[in-house]
């Protein structure tokens, strides 16, 4: 049975986007990116995306909402979906590109996600209960918890409870999902070659007005606790606009904090393989396009 979808993934700064368009482009494929952040217009350079790698490539899932709209692994599940069945209807291939883990799972794994709205009744009854005593109910719902988060923040706790039970009283009404059958590549480098590219690349987006882009947010009204969440470059760079750190503190700091990151992607592609994901592993500094063509190949001539 052949593959009706390509995924590139791999850590942050590892070439992915770059590689995820040019087999698009090789293949006649569109892009559709697994990145929690890219979803949000005027979050550019943070974010990483790109745009001038995709040329007349389409792409999709990029600059969706403002900056302060709720966007969750269910709604990039449910217009993952939507792309997957429209692009697919046009005969055309699907290249899922991003280091994403959560969002990638949802995808790869199939997870029965719904929309759960807040349960007043049950959060009554919550309200009484310790953070341990909610951390443990959330386990018994979900022994496999994905977001580790949720266990060490009460009103997390709460939303994750409500979302798991939500989703167990609403298995049974959902809708199949389509039939995936991914073609799955992971983009790696030496370790220090990896740091090096990310360092490399943090001063270059510092160059490009990442610190300008933050002000630009702020003073949209975008909030600084807003901004901590999206992710670790708006968190320090919204220090450094608060007083809080001198700007080089705030490069050292988040340089290391991006190098933490990657490991933490690899730590989650590596869970990806040992629970069943097979992960075509191709160099990132050799000629990555010419060995995926190759598997490709392989793949159309053995179906």
């Amino acid at each position: 049975m052949t593959f009706n979808l390509i995924v590139v993934l791999g850590p942050t700064a590892s070439g992915k986007t770059r590689l995820g368009v040019e087999i698009a482009r090789a293949l006649n494929g569109e892009v559709i990116s697994a990145d929690s952040r890219q979803v949000y217009i005027g979050m550019d350079i943070g974010t990483g995306k790109d745009l001038q790698e995709y040329g007349d490539t389409p792409y999709h899932l990029i600059d969706l909402f403002q900056p302060g709209h709720e966007f969750n692994v269910f709604d990039f599940q449910r217009l993952f979906y939507r792309c997957f069945e429209e692009i697919s209807a046009r005969g055309v291939l699907p290249v899922l590109v991003g280091g994403t883990g959560m969002y990638l799972d949802a995808v790869l794994k199939g997870y029965r996600l719904v929309a759960v709205p807040e349960n007043p009744q049950l959060r009554h009854e919550l309200e009484g209960l310790s953070v341990e005593d909610l951390s443990h109910r959330l386990q018994i719902l979900r022994p496999r918890q994905h977001n580790t988060t949720d266990l060490q923040d009460r009103a997390r706790l709460v939303r994750a409870i409500e979302i798991a039970e939500g989703e167990a009283s609403a298995s049974a009404t959902l809708e199949p999902a389509p039939e995936i059958r991914p073609l799955i590549f992971g983009v790696r480098w030496p370790r220090e070659v990896l740091r090096q590219r990310i360092t490399s690349r943090l001063k270059q987006r510092l160059q490009q007005g990442l610190i300008e882009e933050v002000e630009s947010l702020l003073l949209q009204g975008i909030s600084h606790e807003t901004l901590d969440f999206y992710g670790l470059e708006y968190r320090f760079v919204a220090q450094y606009l608060r007083g809080e750190i001198p700007r080089n503190d705030m490069f050292q700091k988040l340089n290391s904090a991006i190098h933490q990151f990657a490991k933490r992607q690899d730590t989650w592609f590596r869970r990806m393989e040992k629970q069943g994901t097979p992960i075509h592993w191709v160099d990132g500094n050799r000629d990555p396009l010419k060995e995926v063509l190759q598997r490709i190949r392989t793949e159309s001539a053995t179906a």
